[in-house]
């Protein structure tokens, strides 16, 4: 059996035992995660939420990039459109992790800066190797963009070889 024979059968027991009719387009704890795309570490799940409790951005370390940005400002469009909106009362939390690989691209900074819609230059800010001080960076510019504002945000680190998280940024 291949993998998606493998997945597609999962969903059918998914869908047989554990789908839960009738939830909203709208996380019930108004929260957006951003998140890494490393399979170590799914926000949902080490966070224990449960199934749409939280909205979960994913990308390559788990940054905010102009395009994380961007998704959010679309999202708040998104809850406005649906008669909400992405700000008092909602919660970003920023959630990077140990041994992140993002860390290995330190040496190839023409990649990075064009992941970050930056100079090579100003790579240093990013603090690409240290998780604490890019979750640092990180919630600052999400506390600066002025479309978002009115939402808490906050920073943890999750550790990979304990399963445990550490806030670093409090909302």
């Amino acid at each position: 059996m291949g993998v998606v024979e493998a997945l597609t059968d999962r969903n059918a027991e998914f869908a047989a035992s554990r789908f839960t009719e009738g939830l909203r387009m709208m996380p019930a704890l108004k929260t957006i995660v951003i998140g890494c795309v490393d399979p170590r570490v799914d926000p949902a799940e080490v966070l224990g939420a449960e199934q749409g409790e939280v909205a979960v951005l994913r990308n390559v370390g788990g940054r905010v990039t102009p395009r994380a940005l961007m998704e959010l400002v679309m999202l708040r469009a998104v809850t406005q459109a649906a008669g909400a909106d992405l700000g008092p009362g909602w919660e970003l939390v920023v959630l990077h992790h140990t041994q992140c690989g993002i860390g290995l691209l330190e040496d190839r900074p023409e990649l990075l800066a064009d992941y970050f819609g930056t100079d090579a230059a100003d790579l240093p800010a990013r603090a690409v190797g240290d998780a604490r001080a890019a979750v640092a960076h990180d919630v600052a510019v999400l506390r600066a963009e002025s479309r978002l504002e009115g939402t808490r945000v906050s920073g943890l680190v999750y550790d990979v070889t304990t399963g445990r998280v550490e806030t670093v940024v409090a909302p």
